[in-house]
């Protein structure tokens, strides 16, 4: 696109619509807080899709930032990118965000994990003894995070610390929304054949009231399972990006810049990422651009 975007994450750009932001999400993916040299075929479409469907499907249980995922009502001078920009944007209403990963973990595993292992807590939260690799926790554990700014690393934090830096109010509000969108999620997906295992959702308030924003339950912000050979004990198959991560973790030091994936690898994470959406939204994937659909 010939437009500059106003601002720009890991994998999506921002441009700034007056009223309302277009958000839209590249084929980029980000590991271990960098970004890729190598995009994954329709990923950022398959995120958008995904987002819009569970902001739909949650619409009456918490309010959310998305307008539109139709071009046509985008403002005029992003008509002409309509090929690139189906399927892959949202128009979404501007949001005082709220500078926090809210992070809920329904299962043992990841960074949590490593620090049960160490010290039987995750993020400083305690946990009964006898869990591993996978276990289901005895409740949903809502452990926030910093959000870093781009080429920074987020930064687990303990509830009271969120609340210090957000308020005891917006603190307590957050933890209520994210463990209740989380609970319900879980409780779909299940019905799927598909674990959450853990996910994070981003938070602003739009004229007061406190709203769901950014992306919503994609395999890029949460960890999705198979039911189906779920057996606690040993690292679970995925739909999500930990093909991406294991990899890397096999090949690489994490020193300097990351490596370039091998065509397998980028190949089975868009499998994946496609299998994701299907599984979820029920319906085939078909790329806007070729179905001329734009949700």
């Amino acid at each position: 696109m010939e437009l500059r975007p106003d601002s720009h994450g890991k994998v999506r750009d921002i441009y700034d619509c007056g009223d309302s932001l277009l958000m839209v999400a590249s084929d980029r993916i980000s590991a271990f807080d960098y970004i890729l040299p190598d995009e994954i075929p329709y990923k950022g479409e398959i995120l958008t899709r995904i987002s819009a469907f569970w902001f739909e499907k949650f619409a009456d249980l918490m309010p959310n930032h998305m307008l539109s995922m139709d071009v046509k009502d985008y403002p005029e001078e992003f008509q002409k990118y309509s090929d690139y920009l189906a399927g892959r944007s949202m128009l979404v209403k501007k949001a005082k965000t709220v500078p926090i990963e809210a992070i809920v973990r329904g299962y043992l595993t990841g960074s949590g994990k490593k620090t049960y292992d160490q010290d039987g807590t995750v993020c400083g939260i305690s946990l009964p003894a006898g869990l591993v690799e996978a276990s289901k926790l005895p409740e949903p554990l809502f452990t926030p995070s910093t959000k870093a700014e781009l080429g920074d690393h987020d930064e687990n934090i303990s509830f009271d610390r969120m609340e210090e830096l957000v308020g005891d109010s917006v603190g307590q509000q957050i933890r209520s929304a994210a463990l209740k969108i989380y609970s319900a999620a879980a409780e779909y997906a299940s019905t799927r054949g598909i674990i959450i295992a853990d996910t994070k959702f981003e938070f602003g308030y739009i004229d007061g009231q406190l709203t769901l924003i950014d992306e919503c339950l994609t395999p890029d912000s949460s960890r999705f399972w198979p039911a189906e050979g779920y057996e606690p004990g040993k690292v679970q198959p995925s739909y999500d990006k930990q093909y991406v991560r294991d990899w890397l973790k096999a090949n690489w030091d994490m020193q300097g810049e990351p490596p370039h994936l091998p065509a397998e690898v980028i190949e089975g994470t868009s499998k994946r990422y496609q299998e994701a959406y299907q599984i979820i939204t029920g319906t085939e994937f078909k790329p806007a651009k070729e179905s001329n659909v734009t949700a």
